[in-house]
């Protein structure tokens, strides 16, 4: 059963946000040679127009599973996925993704993975157009001197950023990240968090993210979906993260608020929800 914990007692709830991002009794289960294996058992969840929403669970618990569904990649068994009221039944060019493994072609440089994607969706455009937008995304992420290396002459971070520029200079509506950040050191993470967060602010979209990082997901999210175990995962609860943005992470780190908020999902996930495996 899905429920709600937010350290704003006492105050009047918001008005609801028109729906935007739907899941709807959503279940998926694959064939075994010894049955059907359940992966994700009715799950239900609203995502707003504008919110940065982190997804954390354990190993299995099916967080990769919705992340496709949403980018047409995978359907459900039963349920479905909607995006504006429209059911989601293939990719499209208004949902993009970015992996923790780049995903960029090796012998391309960096301005041409990012215009490959530009070409793609806006094939109709001019030649100027296309290159300006190429460009201007590749400014954004700070890899304007860089843009003619090719993947294997750059750091993990630069790549992130071309996968980054890539997916944003298509103008996506929803920008599904899957554990974008994994492969990264930690200094070089809180680096690509604060960009993110950065660029989010100046082109605004709906963000759909996997983590194991909790810090992550506090310092990140509107909202953070906690995913029980699986078989048969659900969302067990949803955590609503009340800092005002934008965020200083030092500050954030010494409020109780924000301890409070994180004993509450270690409690969730490493307690009630305990797991032989690490985290995703």
């Amino acid at each position: 059963m899905q429920t709600t914990y937010s350290t704003d007692q006492g105050l009047p709830p918001s008005p609801s946000p028109s729906k935007f991002l739907e899941f709807v009794g959503v279940s998926k289960v694959y064939p075994t040679k010894t049955g059907p294996y359940i992966v994700l058992e009715d799950v239900n969840l609203t995502i707003n127009e504008g919110e940065f929403v982190c997804l954390i669970g354990h190993s299995g618990c099916g967080k990769s599973t919705l992340l496709n569904m949403v980018s047409g990649l995978n359907t459900p068994s039963a349920g479905q996925v909607m995006l504006k009221d429209q059911k989601i039944v293939e990719p499209g060019p208004e949902r993009m993704v970015i992996f923790q493994n780049y995903c960029l072609l090796p012998w391309k440089t960096a301005y041409e993975n990012v215009h490959l994607a530009v070409e793609q969706v806006y094939p109709h455009r001019s030649a100027q157009e296309k290159k300006n937008l190429t460009l201007e995304h590749l400014e954004m992420v700070g890899l304007t001197e860089s843009m003619h290396k090719k993947p294997a002459q750059l750091s993990g971070g630069m790549k992130q950023r071309v996968a980054i520029a890539r997916a944003l200079a298509t103008r996506p509506e929803v920008l599904i990240m899957d554990e974008p950040f994994g492969a990264l050191d930690p200094i070089t993470r809180e680096e690509m968090q604060e960009e993110l967060l950065k660029i989010w602010r100046a082109h605004p979209a709906t963000v759909l993210m996997i983590t194991h990082d909790i810090d992550e997901a506090l310092f990140l999210a509107d909202r953070l979906v906690m995913m029980t175990n699986g078989p048969s995962a659900n969302i067990g609860e949803v955590l609503d993260i009340p800092f005002q943005r934008p965020r200083d992470r030092a500050k954030l780190i010494e409020t109780n608020e924000y301890r409070d908020l994180r004993n509450y999902a270690l409690d969730f996930l490493f307690r009630r929800f305990a797991h032989d495996d690490a985290l995703e």
